[in-house]
């Protein structure tokens, strides 16, 4: 990848739209860059208000820049999200035990394919090794006679090894390329033939793991009002999350009061008292019940 754009001239500042739509500017300047496999790629960067460049690659060359930029840079929103709920939901965490076949018709990576991937790896791994003790393996400043016959012979026997690792690393590749990357689960040997594990119940528990992260972003939006750093937030709402509460039903009000503790600072009482007094806003009803939920910090009735 290109270094840091030094040139002031490439970039320009761009209105672009956000996924939320809000508009903002932003300085943006691209090129064309080639990778290992010699394919050319659209480079796109952004230059923060401190020097600061991000660059992120599409193979989109028709889309215009200031449409492009926004799409590539809320990827990493993406990123953190999945990141987010692995670390706090438990997205990845295994429901239920069991597996399932997957349909004869999916494609998979052969594993004879995989075998031979793995193959020239290490040969390749082999044919690095070589080269670096070929490239420096060396003489003293002034060699005697027996010194320079072994060096001699060392060299010549490293530069034979490298070229019959480099001979096998081409083989290797011939070999590789001649089986296909990936075929259908039905081409395959019974006891090589893959399976899943169940998903229905992994599916539902999801569903409602991101329902409660969209609940949580909501609420974090709310609590950002009262914050000094928005990014503490969610680090609250965790906090709320494990405070323990009291229930105080009123039959004769059809009202439950949820009474929250106090947390280790004023600042966060005072986000959370704001958090509560949106949520009773709402008058939501407590499941299967006709009591209107009221959330309240300890001691502010």
């Amino acid at each position: 990848m290109n270094p840091n754009i030094t040139n002031n001239a490439e970039f320009a500042a761009h209105t672009v739209t956000l996924a939320n739509g809000e508009a903002v500017t932003m300085d943006l300047a691209e090129r064309g860059t080639r990778l290992s496999s010699e394919r050319w790629v659209r480079e796109v960067r952004r230059r923060a208000a401190d020097g600061h460049q991000v660059s992120v690659l599409s193979t989109d060359w028709r889309a215009e820049l200031r449409v492009l930029a926004p799409r590539l840079m809320a990827r990493w929103c993406q990123e953190n999200f999945l990141k987010y709920m692995r670390e706090h939901y438990g997205l990845d965490r295994l429901v239920e035990y069991g597996t399932t076949p997957l349909p004869a018709t999916t494609k998979v990576v052969n594993p004879a394919w995989r075998q031979a991937d793995q193959t020239v790896r290490r040969q390749r791994a082999t044919v690095t090794r070589l080269a670096a003790a070929f490239g420096t393996a060396s003489l003293s400043v002034a060699p005697e006679a027996p010194e320079f016959e072994r060096f001699t012979r060392e060299k010549g026997q490293l530069q034979a090894d490298l070229a019959a690792a480099q001979t096998q690393l081409a083989a290797n590749k011939t070999a590789r390329a001649a089986q296909a990357k990936h075929v259908e689960l039905q081409t395959l040997p019974a006891e090589q033939r893959f399976a899943q594990l169940r998903p229905e119940k992994k599916h539902f528990v999801d569903t409602i793991k991101l329902l409660a992260y969209r609940a949580e972003t909501a609420m974090a939006a709310v609590a950002r009002e009262k914050l000094a750093r928005p990014d503490d937030a969610r680090a609250l709402l965790r906090a709320l999350y494990l405070t323990p509460v009291d229930l105080i039903p009123n039959l004769a009000a059809n009202t439950l009061t949820v009474r929250l503790h106090h947390q280790a600072a004023p600042l966060q009482d005072a986000a959370a008292a704001h958090l509560c007094a949106e949520l009773n806003a709402t008058e939501t009803l407590f499941p299967t019940t006709s009591l209107r939920l009221i959330y309240e910090l300890s001691g502010s009735s």
